[in-house]
């Protein structure tokens, strides 16, 4: 729903944790607010029910230069300065935010540029790269529902689904899944350099429980809670599962290694790691709730389609 982006060259550009000097992404944090009308204090003409919401942003107070910062860190130690600054961005764009071409890997999409609601202390936090060089300008954009990223690649067409399947911000397909069980194989195996690897590196947004470890990655279609969902390739693994969440900081090694060793099992992606599944739902619209079951409907073999350039045709077809 939400990215960071620089402006390179003649552009914005999506901004992950895998980009140099961006590393301070994994430090901050967002959470979701939503209005409840039953709640005491309810006023339909505030701000914040009117955006249907708002994202507070979360992260770690800087200590200012000379000798203020004893005084920061004294502050910080009683509990009168907090660690974190926060702010907040209203979940639906008004009239005000504008339109603007935001570069996700190959595609365009227009997005609502929210630079005005960035404060100077976190343009301050994202400010320098790994050699201390200040960053070009950075913005936060938030997806538009009407400009989405249409998916082909390894996802079911149109004709079959009586939709193009799309996406937002997100790498390539919009749902990521991944298996409890296979995540504790690979956490055991890196267990000598991180000696809890989170679940979260890895960045799954539908974690179940209960088959035997890359049981997923024979699966073909599944459903949860009854909704049929088609898992359309695996999940190939970039260095960013390296950086802990909880500093920001990027191992030289781990878990990327350990994946290497022994996840190299795709043939459309020979040189890189898998783990977990992407996911296209086979409607538009649906819930997935905690607890839900998932049953598999088909099984059979995936090979990887990389990021196609316009005009280049998907191997074998």
């Amino acid at each position: 729903m939400f990215t960071f982006a620089e402006y390179v060259s003649d552009g914005w550009n999506c901004r992950t944790l895998r980009n140099s000097g961006f590393h301070n992404l994994a430090l901050i944090h967002p959470e979701i607010w939503v209005p409840d009308p039953s709640a005491s204090d309810y006023d339909p003409a505030l701000p914040e029910v009117l955006s249907r919401g708002v994202m507070v942003v979360s992260y770690p107070r800087l200590y200012p230069a000379g000798w203020r910062r004893l005084l920061v860190r004294m502050g910080m130690m009683l509990g009168i300065v907090s660690r974190r600054h926060s702010f907040q961005v209203p979940l639906s764009p008004n009239a005000e935010e504008k339109l603007v071409p935001v570069t996700v890997w190959k595609d365009q999409p227009l997005s609502y540029d929210y630079g005005q609601y960035l404060p100077a202390s976190l343009l301050e936090f994202l400010g320098n790269d790994t050699k201390g060089q200040p960053q070009k300008q950075i913005k936060l954009f938030r997806a538009s529902t009407e400009h989405h990223r249409e998916i082909f690649r390894n996802a079911p067409r149109q004709e079959n689904l009586g939709f193009q399947p799309v996406t937002s911000f997100a790498d390539a397909y919009p749902i990521h899944l991944l298996s409890l069980s296979s995540h504790r194989d690979v956490a055991s195996r890196c267990a000598y350099a991180i000696p809890r690897l989170t679940i979260c590196r890895f960045r799954a947004n539908v974690i179940i429980e209960g088959p035997d470890a890359f049981a997923e990655d024979h699966w073909k279609r599944i459903s949860i809670g009854g909704t049929e969902i088609h898992t359309v390739c695996r999940t190939v693994r970039c260095l960013l599962p390296n950086v802990d969440y909880d500093t920001g900081v990027r191992h030289p090694h781990e878990p990327d290694r350990t994946l290497k060793s022994y996840r190299r099992i795709d043939l459309g992606a020979k040189q890189y790691a898998c783990l977990g599944m992407q996911l296209v739902p086979a409607k538009e619209e649906f819930t997935v709730k905690v607890g839900d079951p998932v049953d598999v409907l088909e099984m059979g073999e995936h090979y990887y389609i990389k990021m196609l350039s316009p005009g280049e045709k998907v191997p074998g077809v």
